[in-house]
């Protein structure tokens, strides 16, 4: 069936063969107008590697500040310390948070924040130190390499001595974020203030190699080129290749509203659905036996978009995203339960399962 759909393309031909795709070959898929096809090589290799469930935690999120040094171009959230709207939670005040997230029944917290510049690694320490002792059954997936990358500049430690006081402070694994692109030309025009790309990856290499594992996040649908998109992925798989410390992918869809990109005329509208589905699909053809977790990002795509895009190569749907701040910044609605998952799921005769932050199955549905 596949071998009809794909016709002369002889990049599908090596991907349904399993083989290690190249530039070339993701720039070709990226302008491929024939979705339909690559869509059903991405579903039909999913398959192949993980099966039918589709797997989500309940995950709770705090932004435990919104002060930033840095002034991103595609951020709506960060806010200056002089803002009346800034805001900085005290360790108590997270553990609070914390305590009512369990009551909703969360298993991990997804803490993250801006890059403030008056925070000392010990309030970070304590943070996670405070958790650990009133909630040890919680996985802590905390800081952004972006961010581990500052709080070393900050306070002058290399970034092996802050992932490690972290880590002996409780932190068990690192979030995806701040990867945005890496690629030079994009980034300087998207991530002001921010690490260069080389840099996420050298952080996320040093975690792995302590055994802190971690997500991966790829920001697209903003000012990028399809040589931007596959030059990420590449970037992600020799990495992977080399320390094997990424659970996920997890491609993340811009959103417009309130950013300065929307602002400054640099865009007007975000990319379209099939752009989307086409970046899920290629994400998990570059990617295919190295990270077979293709998570899609309910969030920032919607719910509807998201049961499509799982039948283009996605696998996972992160998590419930309690009290996310980030996405809701740029207009988007951002709580759902697991039982809505559960229907999400189960409408497009999918198998739902409950998984931990290190995707190990709690429970099927």
């Amino acid at each position: 069936m596949l071998e009809k759909l794909i016709g002369e393309s002889k990049v599908l031909e090596r991907a349904i063969a399993g083989e290690e795709l190249g530039m070339q070959d993701g720039i070709e898929l990226m302008k491929d107008d024939n979705l339909y096809m690559i869509g059903a090589v991405a579903d039909a290799t999913r398959q192949k590697l993980v099966g039918n469930k589709v797997t989500f935690t309940a995950s709770s999120y705090l932004n435990y500040t919104n002060v930033c040094a840095a002034s991103c171009q595609i951020c709506a959230f960060y806010r200056k310390e002089n803002d009346n709207d800034a805001y900085t939670l005290t360790p108590e005040q997270i553990e609070g948070r914390v305590s009512a997230a369990k009551m909703m029944g969360a298993t991990e917290m997804h803490i993250v924040g801006g890059f403030h510049p008056k925070l000392s690694l010990d309030y970070y320490e304590s943070m996670m130190k405070i958790i650990k002792k009133n909630h040890p059954e919680l996985k802590i997936k905390a800081f952004t390499a972006a961010e581990i990358f500052f709080f070393a500049k900050l306070t002058k430690n290399s970034v092996k001595e802050v992932l490690s006081r972290l880590k002996n402070s409780g932190l068990d694994s690192l979030p995806g974020g701040g990867a945005e692109l890496f690629h030079t030309e994009i980034r300087e025009k998207i991530a002001r203030g921010k690490c260069s790309g080389q840099e996420w990856l050298d952080t996320m290499e040093q975690a792995h190699n302590l055994g802190i594992k971690s997500n991966a996040t790829m920001l697209y649908g903003h000012i990028e080129k399809p040589e931007h998109i596959v030059d990420h992925l590449l970037k992600i798989r020799n990495l992977q290749k080399k320390t094997g410390g990424f659970l996920t992918l997890i491609p993340l869809k811009f959103s417009l509203e309130n950013t300065e990109l929307e602002q400054k005329s640099m865009l007007t509208q975000e990319c379209s659905s099939i752009y989307d589905l086409k970046v899920i699909a290629l994400s998990r053809l570059m990617l295919s036996g190295f990270l077979n977790n293709i998570s899609v990002y309910w969030v920032a795509d919607g719910k509807k978009l998201a049961q499509v895009a799982l039948s283009h190569g996605g696998n996972d749907l992160v998590g419930t995203a309690f009290s996310e701040e980030v996405y809701r910044a740029a207009g988007k609605p951002t709580n759902s339960s697991l039982l809505d998952l559960v229907n999400l799921v189960k409408e497009i005769k999918r198998e739902p399962a409950q998984r931990d932050t290190f995707f190990n199955i709690l429970r099927t549905f």
